[in-house]
């Protein structure tokens, strides 16, 4: 990680009026406990319950339980609801056993204190958000919770639309905002929302990525010292 970077996030940072959080990953590691593999078979089990047996080979060998709701989606509005509802219920089992992001409720608490809001933009259910939120005993300091409450897939970020309705609730201008995310997902769904993105390579092999996929800077690690005083 270059310390260019960093620099640069700190000066965002500085004159950003709000910040959205990516939750899986920037907050807390959600599966640690209850691996993502083991979510993405319980949830082939709910379609196969369903008649749904005969699964194109990667969704049958797919680790990513979203890979599996989205297959749910074309293949129907009640199994695109049984899968989501099944998966919010597994996210929400999963949020006992997450672990925290080194520094990120830091973080949290020392851009409240700047006077700035701070909202949530996620793919994960927003039951479990709030269930984890709670355990942390951070809610206070969340203004807003933008995140999966429908069956729709194609409404979850790379799409711009929950990165916009976090901007809308805040009633700021996207530009004046900064989201910080993992994954490239959020790179551009930041991008086509209007709101700078700034990527959280917390693994080695996402810098590239996060790069390639729109960040205007990219940290590794989440302390409150990105805060400029």
């Amino acid at each position: 990680m270059t310390t260019g970077d960093e620099a640069k996030a700190r000066e965002l940072l500085a004159n950003a009026k709000a910040l959205l959080l990516d939750f899986d990953g920037p907050i807390c590691s959600v599966f640690a406990g209850l691996p993502a593999s083991t979510v993405a078979e319980q949830l082939r089990v709910v379609l196969a319950d369903g008649g749904h047996t005969e699964l194109p080979e990667s969704v049958a060998t797919t680790d990513d339980p979203f890979d599996v709701f989205r297959h749910a989606a074309t293949l129907g509005d009640d199994e695109a609801r049984y899968v989501e509802a099944a998966f919010t219920a597994l996210e929400v089992e999963a949020i006992t056993t997450a672990e925290p992001t080194p520094g990120a409720h830091d973080l949290i608490h020392a851009w409240r204190k700047t006077g700035r809001p701070l909202a949530i933009v996620s793919n994960n259910s927003a039951i479990a958000i709030e269930t984890y939120l709670r355990f942390a005993d951070v809610k206070k300091q969340v203004d807003h919770i933008c995140a999966r409450e429908f069956h729709d897939p194609s409404l979850l970020k790379p799409s711009p639309h929950l990165t916009r309705v976090a901007t809308i609730n805040l009633q700021l201008p996207a530009f004046s905002c900064i989201l910080v995310g993992d994954s490239g997902t959020d790179m551009l769904s930041a991008r086509s929302a209007g709101v700078t993105p700034i990527g959280f390579a917390n693994k080695v092999n996402k810098l590239d990525m996060l790069n390639r996929t729109g960040a205007a800077a990219v940290i590794s690690h989440m302390p409150s010292i990105l805060l400029a005083q």
